[in-house]
């Protein structure tokens, strides 16, 4: 008896491409072109493992895909319909390419027969749009194009310097159908390589030499650690020749608090000393940006020795010049150089380092004079002192809003270790709004473990609505704190500190967060008095909901990263 055929359409495809990938949840919200695929989930995808996540502004969708791929280092899915779904994912999207996170950007494109025509969304160029915020782009029309489609996708998102792509599929290839066994769907290990290529030894012996030789090394672990993974090699090397280190936002994690290497993070504090004395300095997956003063005087020194090392060779260089360059997955290069460390003597002790340690300590408790105060309205200092020394160990941290987010920063390590991939800022693009479609992807990717955000008032309402996501999804131990001054608080110090005052469109009115929240199905508080915060916080945590706790904060106070920015004219 001949076996009957099994026919799938283009939906059918799709999915069964993704869940070759190991996808389990693709973040947006529905159109009419994505019809089948949504059918394909429906009849035997969630039986497979894979789901789709409605929100309620592809924005906050865009997010959480990128959450996803900062905590589970895979790539994250997200999508919109076409023409306005498209616009809307364009902020999540541009902040995920700013930090180089894997994300694959699912956008359908109208009936071809309908192409040009004026027809309802159509007639938008998205491939275009999405071109200065993608790796890659491609967009295909047939149903046999989507398995090999998904393929390049995946290879562009996660090879080399991984960042968001691009895949549009015209509704043409959704709905066309075939028999099953005229598509096959091979797996990833079939069609793209996941070992890194090694380093020489001859650079790996150069570059060692180079630290053995200096006086007063420094190593800088970027994000390029985190993406690799390589942050078990990167303490091991660093203890055994006691070489300090400090982490960009993106390497937080990369070596704990706990560590004898340890000075902080970004170049406040012990890396304003440690910079610009450095005579040799290791740049692990670091780019020199902002948030490292772009490697320019007198926070580093144009006469130091710079060992630069980087999967992507255009960032070499870039913005220092270099002693060495090597390009090389950093977890391969920290591998081997650390193989060929321990051939020789172990380093026992550095005054170099001793010093450094003496000067982090005297910014801590610089730091906690400010930040045990008892004052109402509560101080930013307090409230992120109070929030981190709550939040578990293993907690994923958000950090989402201006000078808020300059406050936590000085503090993140004081307390408690901080896990790789357990920090999410939107860095590279200062984007704000990013708290909530955070929470939710970084939740669903971890859902065992506490995900704790500090957001201004003016960040946080910015994508809102998708608290009722939070609800719907049944999640619990996800906890939003706003810090609530009533103000965009960094550009209103931006007009304190170079406009004399004359403060504009920076005041914002006072607003219940908790009621608001309660309305979405959140637990909500109210905090004015500083010894209510922890409290507070422990009442969330135990309410079996998303919460948000509304933090009444003072604004004045400027942040030492607020002023390093103005100084630099960045705002």
């Amino acid at each position: 008896m001949e076996e009957k055929k099994k026919v799938i359409n283009g939906g059918d495809v799709l999915v069964k491409a993704f869940l070759e990938e190991d996808i389990k949840y693709m973040f947006g919200i529905i159109g009419g072109q994505f019809l089948a695929m949504f059918d394909a989930v429906y009849n035997w995808g969630r039986e497979k493992g894979i789901d789709t996540v409605m929100f309620r502004h592809e924005q906050a969708a865009a997010h959480a895909a990128d959450a996803w791929a900062r905590v589970t280092n895979k790539p994250g899915v997200c999508f919109g319909t076409v023409g306005p779904g498209a616009t809307h994912l364009v902020p999540g999207v541009g902040a995920a390419w700013s930090d180089n996170i894997p994300m694959i950007v699912l956008v359908p494109q109208v009936n071809s027969k309908y192409a040009d025509s004026f027809t309802l969304q159509g007639n938008l160029d998205q491939v275009t749009m999405f071109k200065p915020l993608t790796k890659y782009q491609k967009s295909i029309r047939t149903i046999e194009e989507i398995p090999n489609a998904v393929q390049k996708v995946f290879r562009e998102a996660t090879g080399g310097r991984p960042r968001p792509v691009l895949l549009e599929i015209y509704e043409d290839a959704f709905l066309s159908e075939k028999d099953e066994n005229e598509i096959p769907i091979i797996s990833p290990d079939q069609y793209r390589c996941f070992e890194k290529p090694a380093v020489s030894s001859e650079l790996i012996k150069k570059a060692l030499n180079m630290l053995l030789k200096a006086e007063k090394p420094l190593i800088v672990s970027g994000g390029g650690v985190s993406r690799s993974e390589g942050w078990n090699e990167l303490q091991e090397f660093a203890e055994y020749l006691k070489i300090p280190v400090i982490t960009t936002l993106m390497g937080i994690g990369t070596i704990s608090n706990k560590s004898d290497s340890f000075l902080g993070t970004t170049i406040n504090g012990p890396g304003l000393k440690a910079g610009p004395e450095a005579d040799v300095v290791l740049a692990l997956g670091c780019k020199f940006t902002y948030i490292m003063a772009h490697g320019e005087e007198p926070f580093w020194s144009n006469s130091q020795k710079l060992i630069q090392i980087d999967i992507d060779p255009s960032i070499i260089g870039r913005a220092k010049p270099i002693s060495l360059g090597i390009v090389s997955d950093c977890k391969q290069f920290l591998t081997q150089i650390l193989q060929e460390a321990k051939q020789g003597q172990k380093v026992e002790q550095r005054d170099w380092l001793d010093t450094l340690k003496k000067t982090r300590q005297d910014y801590i408790d610089s730091i906690m004079r400010k930040a045990t105060k008892d004052k109402i309205p509560i101080t930013p200092q307090r409230l992120v002192k109070d929030v981190l020394e709550f939040m578990d160990e293993d907690a994923i941290f958000i950090s989402d809003g201006g000078d808020i987010a300059c406050f936590s920063i000085e503090q993140i390590d004081f307390y408690k270790p901080r896990p790789p991939l357990s920090y999410l800022q939107a860095v590279g693009m200062g984007h704000l709004g990013t708290s909530v479609g955070y929470g939710i992807g970084a939740k669903l990717a971890k859902p065992e473990k506490q995900v704790l955000s500090i957001s201004g008032d003016g960040s946080f309402m910015i994508n809102i609505q998708d608290l009722e996501t939070a609800v719907r999804l049944g999640l619990k131990n996800l906890i939003f704190v706003i810090a609530n001054n009533s103000a965009w608080g960094m550009l209103k110090s931006g007009q304190k500190m170079y406009v004399s005052k004359h403060f504009i469109d920076v005041d914002l009115p006072d607003f219940d967060f908790a009621k608001c929240a309660e309305g979405f199905g959140c637990y909500g508080e109210v905090v004015t008095e500083p010894n209510e915060i922890k409290p507070a916080l422990e009442r969330a945590k135990n309410s079996g909901k998303p919460a948000v706790i509304d933090i009444k904060t003072t604004w004045g106070q400027i942040p030492d990263a607020t002023k390093l920015m103005g100084s630099m004219g960045i705002l």
